[in-house]
């Protein structure tokens, strides 16, 4: 296909020009995921490691005001998920943002970005492989690093390969159990905050205040910390690209997009809540690990144990979700012409089996890694893609107000199944948080470095996607005038 893909309208009620490439796109994916699949879904991919890991070492950089930190980011990408439900619901399609983007700002910038995140998104599945097998090392000395991280790239390449329906029963029960830790984490800390546990000694609320006060290390913890915890809600753009393959898209994505926001709210900031008071902020088990540290100062038995399973579980979800997101991604590039056409074919079942297997072959490739060098794998994985989904979300929020736009000028607004609260002023509220992060970024020296290398390889994409639409756009012209010049 050609880039007049883009420019072919069929105005919708989104008023998005470009539609047949949405349905293109999709054609072929069976439509098999249930609605409790991908509402599940939704709650699992803002439930991952982020939470379970990182949220200590927010803390030890802002101490209890990390809570404000966690807030903001919630409210952040509460925002960019009404935006991107509202333009999935109106436009399902396997590409999701970036067909969106495609039909908002034109081809260069959708499939920028599309190869953007799926570059992102491969690493990702690597760097997840990596971190739950380097735990299961720890855990059970016997098995070497190498040898848990294939299992778990075999195991789940496999999932991914049966069907879309079997992909979300995993992922629900993923999920599943991810939810029912952190229920469980909830009640214990409310009961040891409340002195009802007997093998705990209660101080109340007064570790958020009683070691520098709420916020010790002041607005510039606030904000480094803002730096670690923005990027533990990776992985909710599934919810998107899993649309195109529910039966009633519009309705589906709207309910897990509406659910999202007091689910954050409780499992994000009600988590964080109870480390910050169960414990000082300056505690260096609370650093490493939060979850732990909690459960073992109420002599939870197994505690350790239980987390180690937990957070496993978190990182496999994570991968499973991440290579059924790049997998429909490089889907959508074929069908758009923007990468090979092997990858748009699909098996009998339905699955983009190409697209598969070659959004998870880094991920073997890593496996060699991780027999060469254990410890040196995660952290550059880490590294390479720490600031993408700012860049990701920046698309997200312009594509939106492009596409409101569009629909205001047509009249097809109230047509909209799902709607950004506030538009444009929430829109534009959200771009303002992006540039202020962004600008906080600049400051820090590592976040500055993963930046700046995120700025070069979207540069680097998208000056390839134009060199490649050029040379596309001057072989159709070559292709019309032979055709014209062999008429009589």
């Amino acid at each position: 296909m050609t880039d007049t893909l883009a420019t072919a309208t069929t105005t919708g009620a989104l008023g998005t020009a470009g539609t047949t490439t949405g349905a293109q796109s999709t054609a072929g994916l069976h439509r098999a995921m249930r609605p409790r699949q991908l509402v599940m879904m939704s709650l699992g991919g803002a439930i991952g490691a982020g939470l379970f890991v990182g949220s200590g070492a927010g803390i030890a950089v802002a101490g209890p005001a990390i809570l404000i930190s966690f807030l903001v980011a919630a409210v952040l990408v509460v925002f960019v998920m009404r935006m991107m439900g509202e333009m999935a619901a109106a436009n399902p399609a396997s590409g999701a943002f970036s067909e969106h983007t495609e039909n908002a700002l034109g081809p260069v910038a959708g499939r920028t970005i599309g190869w953007l995140y799926w570059v992102q998104v491969i690493i990702v599945i690597a760097a997840e492989a990596t971190g739950a097998a380097a735990i299961t090392a720890v855990a059970l000395p016997g098995i070497p690093q190498w040898a848990s991280a294939l299992f778990y790239m075999i195991a789940l390449t496999g999932v991914n390969l049966v069907g879309v329906r079997r992909f979300g029963e995993v992922e629900f029960w993923f999920a599943a159990i991810k939810i029912a830790a952190i229920l469980g984490f909830l009640v214990i800390g409310v009961a040891m905050i409340a002195g009802w546990m007997p093998t705990f000694e209660t101080t109340g609320f007064s570790n958020l205040t009683a070691h520098g006060g709420f916020a010790p290390t002041g607005i510039a913890g606030i904000a480094a910390g803002l730096l670690i915890v923005v990027f533990a809600f990776g992985g909710t753009e599934i919810i998107a690209i899993a649309a195109a393959e529910t039966a009633d898209p519009r309705r589906n994505v709207g309910r897990a997009v509406r659910t999202l926001v007091w689910r954050i709210l409780v499992f994000y900031i009600g988590s964080v809540l109870v480390m910050v008071t169960i414990l000082p902020w300056t505690s260096e088990d609370l650093a490493t690990g939060p979850f732990v540290a909690v459960l073992q100062a109420g002599a939870v038995p197994g505690a350790a144990a239980v987390m180690t399973v937990i957070v496993v579980v978190a990182l496999l979800s994570s991968l499973n979700a991440m290579l059924f997101s790049a997998s429909r991604m490089i889907f959508s590039l074929s069908h758009r012409g923007s990468a090979h056409p092997v990858f748009g074919r699909l098996s009998s079942n339905g699955v983009p089996r190409n697209a598969v297997l070659a959004s998870v072959a880094f991920g073997f490739v890593t496996v060699g890694l991780n027999y060469l060098y254990p410890d040196r794998v995660l952290p550059l994985l880490l590294n390479a893609v720490g600031s993408t989904i700012l860049v990701l979300w920046t698309f997200v929020a312009v594509s939106h107000l492009v596409l409101r736009r569009r629909a205001r000028r047509n009249g097809t607004e109230d047509a909209l199944p799902l709607k950004m609260w506030g538009f444009p002023y929430l829109s534009y509220a959200t771009l303002g948080l992006l540039a202020g992060i962004a600008v906080l970024a600049l400051f820090d020296t590592a976040a500055r470095t993963q930046l700046l290398a995120t700025g070069a390889l979207t540069a680097a994409i998208a000056g390839t996607c134009t060199v490649l639409a050029r040379r596309r756009a001057a072989a159709e012209t070559a292709r019309v005038e032979t055709v014209q010049e062999r008429q009589p």
